[in-house]
């Protein structure tokens, strides 16, 4: 049987506080049976996307 993947690309209004940025990731990187794929912080929009 195949197993079901759920993808979810959240976009937060931090990208310049490398801390605040650290503490989204280390949140999401706690959740058992979750990957984190990518961190994308945009200094210049203020946005990253994990």
């Amino acid at each position: 049987m195949m197993q079901k993947l759920i993808e979810c690309v959240p976009n937060f209004s931090e990208g310049r506080d490398q801390d605040v940025i650290r503490q989204i990731t280390a949140a999401i990187d706690s959740v058992e049976g979750v990957s984190l794929l990518n961190v994308d912080p945009g200094a210049s929009t203020n946005r990253t996307v994990v």
